[in-house]
């Protein structure tokens, strides 16, 4: 799981001897975990860590006292041990700009048709509490743990990218709650680098005229040009836009046609897609900012073209839309997560369920059903149970198109389940 050749270790050569680690022991759970390929080790399954500074590097040790490799500590999260390399780490700042420059590699090979992708994905990427996004000539930066907020290892992430990506300028994203329960001294959203914070993202470029779509439906021209957004860093949700999605956002276009409506449309991912294949789109969020900008959005891709963008909660509109006959060719949900934690589960799944019903009764026989959840917590197996439960609560009969996840540059660790959250189905409605 753990990239150990890019690991530092002390060598003859080394011309100072390299300080020791200090020392965590597992216990026989906590082990077995690490063994099995996941990095994290919570606090309950610690059995000793004495006088620990906070952020530490580590190494960690099974219950005989066997090393299992070096780890970041925290002294407050409930996640104790992030593990980073199955061998003795010594370097943190030095291995933390290799794992960017693999991370960087990594979306060379993979990622096209974008100027926009996330860079570094946290564990997916072997830099636990570390996500960096591109869009354009602006990086957004979020630290999340105690270990990558020391002075050292945020100078070796600024002076990487930098020299990498050579950026117009890089934000920090300040997610409040997450220092609180880091115990981090707060600060401000701001510019960690350069003076550049906004900028003009491109996505998709030439994805909307892929084979198999007929003469009748090939897509504008203006399509395989890509799709345009505007984008403030230090505005917005998470790190100001949705990345994810944006492999879904093309997949979606594919099949749409005719009427479509996008429920939950933030600044206009999935709407500005389907414009190009359909007749008319409606976009709706409850988020005033985000719809003036979604509106923005469709002036940079389709100017002179009339888009809907409604504000309203999607419960209350889907309820009243549905009792009042509408109908769409193309619908697409993309809620927020319901389900944040195990205890919201259920909850989570009839809040879904009643979205995922609501819309499936607006959509004509031969329509496009695209539906999403970014709860990791609700798997793809019980996602796709309750949208068939819907379906039938609806009387509606469903063919799978496709069963999508996050986009590459989102990669999922297959030991680290946690990676793959985003689920989007795809199906076309039999009647």
């Amino acid at each position: 799981m753990y990239h150990s050749l890019m690991s530092r270790t002390s060598t003859a050569s080394d011309p100072l001897p390299v300080a020791k680690l200090s020392p965590v022991k597992l216990s026989p759970r906590g082990a077995t975990r690490v063994r099995a390929g996941h990095p994290w080790v919570y606090r309950s399954d610690v059995a000793s860590a004495d006088a620990i500074a906070p952020g530490s590097l580590v190494e960690v040790h099974d219950p005989r006292g066997k090393s299992l490799g070096s780890a970041l500590y925290s002294s407050s999260s409930q996640i104790a041990i992030r593990m980073i390399s199955r061998e003795s780490v010594h370097d943190l700042p030095a291995l933390v700009s290799e794992r960017i420059r693999a991370a960087i590699a990594y979306r060379k090979q993979f990622v096209r048709g974008t100027d926009s992708f996330r860079v570094v994905f946290s564990e997916a990427d072997f830099l636990p509490g570390l996500i960096v996004d591109r869009y354009n000539d602006v990086l957004s930066v979020q630290i999340l743990t105690q270990a990558m907020d020391a002075e050292p290892v945020r100078g070796a992430v600024v002076e990487t990218l930098v020299a990498d990506l050579q950026p117009g300028g890089i934000v920090e994203r300040v997610e409040p709650r997450i220092r609180e329960l880091e115990q981090l001294p707060m600060r401000e959203s701001g510019m960690m680098w350069g003076k550049k914070s906004s900028t003009i993202l491109t996505m998709n470029s030439g994805s909307l005229a892929d084979e198999g779509l007929s003469e009748s439906r090939e897509p504008k021209a203006e399509s395989r040009e890509g799709i345009r957004f505007h984008y403030d860093a230090l505005e917005g949700q998470k790190t100001g836009a949705f990345l994810d999605q944006r492999e879904n956002y093309a997949a979606a276009a594919r099949y749409a046609h005719g009427d479509a409506l996008d429920v939950c449309c933030y600044q206009g991912g999935f709407a500005l897609h389907l414009a190009a294949k359909c007749a008319n789109v409606t976009g709706v969020d409850s988020s005033r900012p985000a719809l003036e900008t979604a509106e923005k959005n469709a002036a940079l891709n389709v100017p002179g073209r009339d888009l809907e963008w409604i504000e309203a909660n999607a419960f209350d509109l889907l309820r009243d839309y549905a009792a009042a006959g509408r109908a769409y060719n193309t619908v697409v949900l993309d809620p927020p997560a319901f389900a944040k934690t195990k205890r919201d589960l259920d909850k989570a799944r009839s809040g879904y369920k009643e979205l995922n019903l609501r819309a499936l009764k607006m959509l004509a026989p031969g329509g496009i059903f695209v539906t999403c959840s970014c709860s990791f917590h609700l798997s793809v197996a019980d996602f796709l149970e309750m949208v068939g439960d819907a379906a039938r609560d609806a009387h509606k009969s469903l063919r799978l198109l496709e069963s999508r996840g996050a986009a590459k540059d989102h990669p999922l660790l297959l030991n680290v389940p946690e990676t793959g959250y985003l689920k989007c189905l795809i199906f076309h409605v039999n009647n």
